[in-house]
């Protein structure tokens, strides 16, 4: 029981010391002592000293400013060095502008639905892009003067790996925070594979697709906690090796032309059943037979999400014959004959199989049959697209009738020129649509076929033949 009692002794003191400090500290100077304070002066001896009165707390909220004019000024009156304020407001306008880009340019990147990227889109990109470089270039030029290039950030580092484009509605509109985080990420998985795959190769081993897909999925496990689920799905339908595979597999197909909406709707069914079937030991009969069941789910899951005429075309275009009949129809105008030019296509290649195969015939005699196929093949075509059939020859075009011109005589009408030249009034009409004979008067031409009169005369012989 000492001790609390030395405590509390010790306590009491204490309290009364702080008390007395205060007190004293609290007292004002004399008038004569504030003044001479204030004057700098003591008996009047002038007193010069070394101390700058500075505001030594401050926000830097106070010296932020949305408008930049004021900013600079501010940073300056905080005595900020040049160099500095010229690294803060260009990297703060750039990142303004890398803002911008990211909401106001749409880029063939983010078209995730398109096997191709779209030139028009594209073209408008870049266009966009240079239109908002050249507002930013203008905009430090005023701010920093016409030399502001000459320090572009000269005290800040530069990354040394460009980052995936975050842009668009959904991912262009991440905090910078969790941009940054998001690119952290990727390029660590990128890191990761590139290790694995490099210790592959110097064990001398092949890589384990199994291990390949386990690295892919810490990834996503990664991205999910930062994302929210519409983000990642973005992210994933944009930069993920299940949406690549599916692009590709569009490209192949050429004409297919998934929307947005079917490819979402695909990726999403697809998606999950890659990711076992790519994490599946198909060395094992097990995993073997699981393969098959998946492929197999899959296939009924594509059938469900497209609907029954969208999925019998996706699965005629990876039919090579069926491509070509497409672009064939696609060309003569009629993409509905695809059907049509792709089933003689079939039958023409299952004869020209049986007559390769047949036996008892001479080669001539087999290069006669297959040349008959082809051609009957070329009239089955154009039969199919409403065309004139190539295997028969061109008629000749019919050569023009030459005519005498006859001049109207005052007095003559069209039944005394039609006398003259033992022609029918009405063929004279036809042969002159553009004259109106009941009006004929002395000085007009008239055209008369020689067929109608007598043969077109013929040319002089050349002397000497």
């Amino acid at each position: 029981m000492r001790w609390r009692l030395l405590f509390g002794l010790s306590l009491v003191g204490n309290l009364i010391l702080a008390a007395g400090w205060l007190w004293l500290t609290s007292r004002d100077p004399s008038p004569s002592s504030r003044s001479e304070m204030l004057a700098g002066t003591t008996n009047g001896v002038q007193i010069k000293t070394a101390v700058v009165v500075r505001r030594q707390f401050f926000s830097w909220q106070e010296v932020e400013s949305a408008d930049y004019p004021t900013y600079i000024k501010n940073l300056r009156e905080i005595n900020c060095p040049e160099q500095t304020i010229r690294d803060i407001i260009i990297a703060d306008v750039n990142s303004l502008f890398a803002r911008r880009r990211a909401l106001e340019i749409f880029t063939p990147e983010q078209q995730w639905w398109r096997a191709e990227p779209d030139p028009v889109v594209a073209q408008a990109a870049a266009a966009k892009d240079r239109e908002l470089d050249t507002e930013r270039r203008e905009l430090l030029s005023a701010l920093l003067g016409p030399n502001w290039e000459g320090g572009d950030l000269v005290s800040l580092p530069r990354p040394s790996r460009v980052p995936i484009p975050l842009d668009g509605p959904v991912l262009g509109a991440l905090p910078a925070e969790t941009k940054q985080l998001v690119e952290q990420i990727s390029l660590h998985a990128a890191d990761r594979v590139t290790e694995y795959l490099a210790a592959q190769r110097q064990a001398g081993k092949a890589s384990d697709p199994a291990e390949l897909a386990r690295l892919r999925q810490l990834t996503r496990k990664e991205l999910s906690a930062v994302l929210t689920p519409v983000q990642l799905e973005e992210f994933l339908l944009r930069y993920s090796d299940n949406a690549r595979g599916l692009r590709t597999d569009f490209a192949q197909l050429k004409f297919f032309n998934a929307s947005p909406e079917e490819f979402r709707s695909v990726f999403r069914t697809l998606d999950p059943l890659n990711d076992e079937l790519d994490q599946l030991d198909v060395s094992t009969p097990q995993g073997a037979q699981r393969r098959s069941a998946l492929l197999a789910e899959a296939e009924s899951a594509l059938k469900l999400t497209l609907g029954d005429k969208r999925y019998e075309q996706y699965r005629l275009l990876h039919d090579e014959r069926y491509r070509e009949a497409y672009a064939e129809a696609q060309n003569a105008g009629a993409p509905e004959t695809a059907g049509a030019l792709f089933a003689i296509k079939v039958a023409a290649a299952e004869e020209q199989a049986r007559i390769k195969e047949k036996a008892g015939l001479t080669d001539e005699q087999r290069a006669i049959e297959l040349k008959q196929v082809e051609l009957d093949q070329l009239k089955a075509n154009a039969q199919a697209l409403g065309q004139d059939d190539p295997t028969e020859p061109a008629k000749p075009a019919p050569k023009p009738v030459p005519a005498k011109t006859h001049v109207v005589a005052t007095g003559e009408g069209l039944d005394r020129i039609a006398r003259l030249y033992a022609v029918q009034p009405n063929d004279l009409r036809a042969a002159n649509p553009g004259l109106n004979f009941d009006k004929l008067k002395a000085g007009d031409h008239v055209s008369v076929p020689y067929n109608l009169i007598y043969p077109a005369p013929t040319p002089p012989p050349i002397p000497g033949q």
